[in-house]
């Protein structure tokens, strides 16, 4: 069996010690080597040819941000991101250069919660070789159209989505931002977003989506309402749900209980949207590793809403859509750019 070689690349002594350590847990990953900046991480890539990269953005000298610009022009690889805290707005650049996926970095003082990032560290890196590369760097070297299909039909009324639930997971935050875009400013069904992320990033997301579509874009609260044309993102570490309260849809917002896999779960959303609106709810189901989302679309596809699958040919990591076609729950499987042209043809639109 062949191991996953990485390279820990980090400023602090400790990190490159605790993410070694973490990462040797696994007798599919092989350590093969450290850097301590940008500089020595190049030097290191091209001596060691790693398989995968973890990469500190905040180093001094040369940074993590000119890593990933040298590593996508030069040498591409598959870059997981330790991120601070601090630097926690920075993880979605690093995502637009072309890094896979991120995990927050361990603290001195956290060490109970070293064992769950140790647990995200090790299963992010075994993911890597079910990556379809080459996307992550196709959508790097070519920005996305704000375009939107108009031709196809109008879905007819008893199908049409009061409300729209987004699923992803590795991968995802560029692929919902893209469907997000080409959404026109004329549809008004409210947008769930599972996206899985820890807790402060989920809100930064939602901040950074309502930045880039010009949508309201706002991190899920308890007994909120849903209102027409509003997207809310579900909090990490959370699950969402649409609920009936006095016959007004709300969201009801909780903690993980212990034992979830998920938190914030597609398939907690997707089963409760299919509870509350039956037909006329609409689940996407994006990229990502795992099945997160198979229960839920089959929820949805019971209750005879639509459930849309990423095809093969753009998911970074074709996991859950994959798990989602195989279990028959998908009515459509497509690629990410005609994904939107679909929700404008099932979803509501204002009156011109």
């Amino acid at each position: 069996m062949n191991k996953i070689r990485v390279l820990v690349v980090d400023d602090s002594a400790f990190n490159r010690k605790v993410l070694t350590e973490m990462l040797s847990s696994s007798r599919r990953i092989e350590v093969v080597g450290k850097a301590f900046d940008g500089e020595d991480a190049i030097r290191k890539i091209v001596q060691l040819n790693p398989d995968v990269l973890t990469l500190d953005l905040e180093m001094p000298g040369m940074d993590g941000f000119a890593v990933l610009r040298w590593l996508m022009a030069n040498r591409p690889l598959p870059v997981l991101v330790v991120s601070s805290r601090e630097s926690n707005r920075s993880v979605f650049k690093a995502l637009d250069l072309g890094a896979v996926d991120f995990v927050v970095k361990p603290s001195k003082l956290a060490s109970t919660k070293l064992r769950e990032l140790e647990h995200e560290l090790v299963d992010k890196v075994l993911a890597v070789p079910q990556l379809r590369f080459e996307k992550i760097r196709k959508r790097v070297e070519e920005a996305p159209e704000i375009d939107y299909p108009v031709a196809l039909p109008r879905g007819s009324g008893h199908h049409m989505a009061e409300v729209i639930a987004i699923a992803a997971s590795t991968g995802g935050p560029p692929a919902v931002q893209t469907v997000l875009s080409q959404l026109p400013s004329k549809m008004v069904s409210p947008i769930i977003v599972c996206q899985h992320m820890p807790p402060i990033f989920t809100r930064l997301f939602a901040e950074r989506l309502a930045s880039l579509t010009g949508r309201v874009v706002k991190e899920a609260t308890d007994r909120e309402l849903l209102f027409p044309g509003h997207v809310y993102v579900a909090p990490g570490e959370h699950h969402v749900r649409t609920v009936l309260v006095d016959a007004e849809r709300r969201l009801a917002v909780a903690e993980r209980s212990e034992g979830d896999r998920f938190a914030p779960s597609a398939d907690v959303l997707f089963q409760s949207v299919a509870e509350v609106y039956g037909r006329r709810c609409l689940g996407v189901v994006l990229t990502g590793m795992g099945d997160d989302g198979k229960i839920g679309a089959l929820a949805i596809h019971k209750a005879k809403g639509r459930v849309i699958a990423e095809a093969e040919e753009t998911a970074v990591i074709y996991g859950m859509p994959r798990e989602v076609v195989r279990a028959k729950a998908a009515d459509h499987v497509l690629p990410l750019g005609e994904i939107a042209g679909y929700l404008v043809r099932y979803g509501l639109l204002a009156e011109s």
